[in-house]
């Protein structure tokens, strides 16, 4: 699986130095990135907003409006 960013890159080379993963671990993870140009940080895709409901205020009822006979 390759490294998604630099800052993931630099957490495994830190694991690999402490000694919680093996070399052999961070050097496939290595070769399948390859010579990628990785960004810094991702950022975690945004989540659809959904539409926030409102409320309908019922409408009164209006009077209907009188109509004036022509003459």
């Amino acid at each position: 699986m390759p490294f998604k960013s630099q800052a993931q890159r630099r957490k495994f080379a830190e694991l690999l130095v402490t000694g919680k993963i093996s070399n052999e671990t961070f050097e496939e993870w290595n070769r399948s990135t390859g010579a990628a140009k990785l960004p810094e940080r991702v950022k975690p895709k945004a989540k659809a907003k959904s539409k926030a409901r409102t409320k309908r205020t019922t409408r009164t009822t209006r009077k209907p409006k009188s109509r004036r006979k022509s003459k």
